[in-house]
């Protein structure tokens, strides 16, 4: 168990059913929503990081869209399909498939499937009903009439905003400072020190896989958590199993400013 889940509160199911809509991955216009979502998806993950440590839960959504391939008569087929449940460890992304395959025929839903960034298409969370990220999502709903948005919107239950002008964090408009650091990495500060003063090994404890807590507050993009470890004696130079350090994981997610602390 995490030290955060001691001292900050229980995980949570996030599981929910939602819609999927079949287009081609071909369009010039969706390829785009794909590459937007691929190079912010830290956003999406340091959030579900920080949800499962709120004793008062806020996500009404957090999925995962996958391009799930199969060859079918011969021929390779693509269907792009959401997982929620989601885990992150910096290269591989895990979930529990909810879409029933319509094309693909070597998964399922409820399957546990496994897939790395560039095999992901979309991201979406939702607090209080209102959607963040979503880009392929909101390349379909910019090419709908009226009508036919209203009763898309209608149909997922979310207010997706302008589709020109897509949110990737909670309160975005308001604090824009929140794309640079989670208000909950500055507000358990202090909580965090203390822990470390009575558990001091966690700052050098790593995991079976050879993770230690600086690797994982490097992927959450906790810069703040990061300085913190740093400060109580975290090496920086630790390596995972599969020779990644925390440098590297900042650096590859895009946490820029933690990457520079870490080199």
């Amino acid at each position: 168990m995490s030290f955060f889940k001691k001292i900050l509160g229980k995980q949570i199911d996030l599981g929910k059913q939602m819609p999927i809509y079949f287009v081609s991955s071909d369009e010039d216009y969706m390829q785009r929503a794909f590459e937007q979502a691929r190079e912010s998806f830290r956003y999406f993950w340091r959030e579900v990081y920080w949800e499962r440590r709120r004793i008062v839960p806020m996500l009404d959504y957090a999925m995962v869209k996958i391009c799930f391939l199969d060859v079918i008569n011969g021929e390779e087929v693509g269907e792009h399909m959401w997982i929620d449940d989601v885990e992150f460890d910096g290269e591989t992304i895990y979930g529990t498939l909810v879409n029933e395959p319509d094309a693909v025929q070597n998964v399922k839903v409820g399957d546990q499937v496994t897939a790395k960034i560039d095999e992901m298409s979309d991201w979406l969370f939702a607090i209080d009903g209102r959607a963040y990220g979503g880009f392929s999502v909101q390349a379909m709903r910019s090419r709908m009439q009226k009508k036919e948005l209203k009763e898309h919107d209608k149909a997922w239950g979310l207010d997706f905003g302008d589709f020109n002008d897509i949110l990737v964090v909670f309160e975005q408009k308001e604090h824009p400072e929140n794309l640079i650091e989670h208000p909950m990495s500055k507000n358990t500060h202090e909580q965090v020190e203390q822990y470390i003063k009575e558990h001091p090994s966690m700052v050098t404890d790593a995991d079976e896989f050879g993770y230690t807590q600086l690797h994982h507050e490097a992927i959450a993009g906790n810069l703040n958590l990061v300085n913190l470890l740093l400060e109580n004696g975290a090496n920086k130079n630790a390596r995972t199993k599969s020779g990644k350090t925390a440098a590297d994981f900042a650096e590859n997610l895009g946490w820029s400013e933690i990457a520079k602390v870490l080199k």
